[in-house]
């Protein structure tokens, strides 16, 4: 009976969000009975549902047998926000760096170990257009936006994705030593823009800075991507101008690093 079916799943994803409801509008963990009590659910019925939740991440299962929202809201909240607000912030302002390089420009967000593509602008036959290429990933390390992110993490967090990742090459030019890559993160960290020498893709290089939110945290990174023979060193400066161009558009006001 698929009718009974689809009405059956609604009618837990309508449970599921009245649980959620619940647990948002207490500041402290919340017990299995209050949950029950709040929301109108049988206790096995809340019991069943918050189980599943835990297993996603979406709540957490705290001590004496509480509940409260899960970190995996948290991340995917941040990315629905950096996805939408930023990518409304910076178009213009890359508009405004593709006409001064000529090459595509991007806008990327992290993702655990890699970096998704939220925004592209790039040429057209007969004039500029935007690509939209939501999704597309890259490891971090390998990257130049990538390299930001890890300039960010701390030694005891950069090492565990040098374990976790094993720093795997995509051409000769991609760094593979942990002890590289450290000194390279360095460089980073002192020019605030970052780069990717023909790492991902022979022939192709790219330069990328960061932008910061109103709380100062690195939330994407913007950079210009071109053939090896036409990318120019001197527009670092300019992607990295740029970047704090949109950094203070959505409300930073410091200085980045």
């Amino acid at each position: 009976m698929p009718e009974a079916e689809s009405k059956s799943s609604i009618q837990v994803i309508e449970r599921m969000i009245r649980l959620l409801d619940a647990l948002a509008q207490s500041p402290d963990a919340v017990s299995l009975k209050q949950l029950s009590q709040v929301t109108g659910l049988h206790p096995s019925t809340t019991h069943r549902i918050l189980t599943a939740l835990s297993g996603d991440r979406l709540i957490e299962r705290v001590d004496q047998g509480n509940y409260r929202l899960g970190m995996r809201l948290l991340e995917l909240g941040n990315l629905v926000r950096t996805r939408v607000s930023v990518r409304e912030h910076a178009l213009p302002f890359m508009r405004k760096l593709h006409v001064l390089t000529g090459e595509a420009v991007n806008l990327s967000v992290r993702r655990d170990d890699e970096i998704v593509y939220v925004e592209r602008t790039s040429s057209g036959r007969s004039m500029m257009r935007v690509v939209h290429i939501v999704g597309a990933r890259a490891p971090l390390h390998v990257t130049a936006v990538g390299k930001l992110f890890l300039a960010e993490d701390s030694p005891e967090d950069l090492a565990r994705y040098c374990s976790r990742t094993q720093l795997p090459a995509f051409t000769r030019n991609s760094i593979t030593d942990p002890g590289l890559l450290a000194n390279a993160l360095e460089a980073v960290r002192k020019n605030q823009y970052a780069f990717d020498n023909e790492e991902v893709e022979l022939g192709v290089r790219c330069i990328g800075a960061g932008v910061h939110d109103d709380s100062g945290a690195l939330i994407a990174g913007l950079s210009v991507s071109a053939p090896a023979e036409r990318l120019q060193a001197r527009w670092a400066e300019a992607v990295r101008e740029t970047a704090e161009e949109i950094s203070r558009a959505i409300g930073f006001e410091g200085s980045p690093g």
